[in-house]
């Protein structure tokens, strides 16, 4: 390596070559014109050839040189090109991002920033890979993605949550008198009502009957489904009270429905971005965990 010439040093001989003398490639390259003599000097002793034939007012280009131009030019070009490329890796103007989301995730909070993000980086290419929870953290793990949005239902191994979204359960049924919109609902409350909640394993489950257990109630379970959307669907049609996620509530499409806090006890769920700590994010996917931190507002 110590025989390879110096960016510099081919730096100067292009501005030589091109100009014809030292001092127009002095004044190219913003340095004194000595400077320019000896990364001359020292490249030609890199390379053991004469590259201009010196007199005290002219400098003549040698066979050598007109050799050595072009792999100067395609080297520092290269160079050139590989700079500009990291450098729109690094700004997220090109790339891919590849993110795992449970099927809830994808279909409620992911699709807005994901809009988001495309029109802020048109060039990256997104692909998403809406897996079942049960998939969640293999596909994190294994490195089948770049990152995951989600929820980890227990500390995980060689896995990081960064939280961007603090939410808690909330009762979701048809609009009417006895199920206003707007007040919260204690447990208790609740163990009076048809529920309709996701099965044992799934998601949320485990943290709503740890809430039951706390209050010493027994919930009136109608129905168990696999998908939280699943839960409001049916309770939109008048089936009974779905517990969900407040935010997955919010994003529900259909019209009609009260939501109403749960209390006594409070129960958090957080939605985080999700990586394994020991491998660097690309950059594409540090900039979307930065943009659900800015658009749900939370750090």
């Amino acid at each position: 390596m110590k025989h390879l010439p110096s960016v510099r040093q081919l730096r100067a001989f292009v501005a030589v070559y091109q100009s014809g003398h030292l001092s127009a490639a002095a004044e190219m390259l913003s340095l004194t014109q000595p400077a320019v003599t000896v990364l001359l000097r020292e490249l030609e002793e890199k390379l053991g050839v004469r590259l201009f034939d010196r007199t005290t007012r002219t400098l003549r280009r040698t066979d050598a040189a007109a050799e050595a131009i072009a792999y100067a030019e395609r080297a520092l070009a290269e160079l050139d090109a590989m700079g500009a490329s990291m450098a729109e890796l690094a700004g997220s103007r090109r790339g891919r991002l590849r993110i795992a989301a449970t099927s809830t995730v994808a279909q409620t909070l992911l699709p807005r920033a994901v809009r988001r993000f495309m029109d802020l980086y048109p060039q990256v290419q997104v692909l998403i890979d809406d897996c079942a929870p049960g998939e969640f953290v293999e596909h994190v793990l294994g490195e089948r993605v770049d990152l995951g949005v989600g929820t980890l239902e227990a500390p995980t191994a060689g896995l990081r949550e960064q939280v961007f979204l603090r939410d808690g359960l909330a009762a979701v049924a048809l609009a009417s008198a006895a199920f206003a919109d707007g007040r919260p609902i204690t447990w208790k409350q609740l163990a009076a009502l048809p529920l309709i909640t996701v099965k044992p394993g799934y998601g949320v489950r485990r943290r709503i009957d740890q809430a039951a257990e706390t209050a010493q109630v027994k919930l009136t379970v109608v129905h168990e489904v696999s998908l939280l959307t699943t839960a409001i669907a049916l309770a939109s049609s008048g089936l009974g009270v779905a517990v969900v996620p407040a935010s997955t509530a919010a994003a529900a499409p259909y019209p009609g429905l009260a939501v109403r806090r749960l209390v006594r006890p409070s129960v958090e769920r957080n939605t985080a971005v999700v990586f394994k700590p020991e491998r660097s994010l690309p950059p594409p996917a540090q900039a979307f965990a930065d943009l659900l931190a800015r658009e749900f507002g939370q750090r």
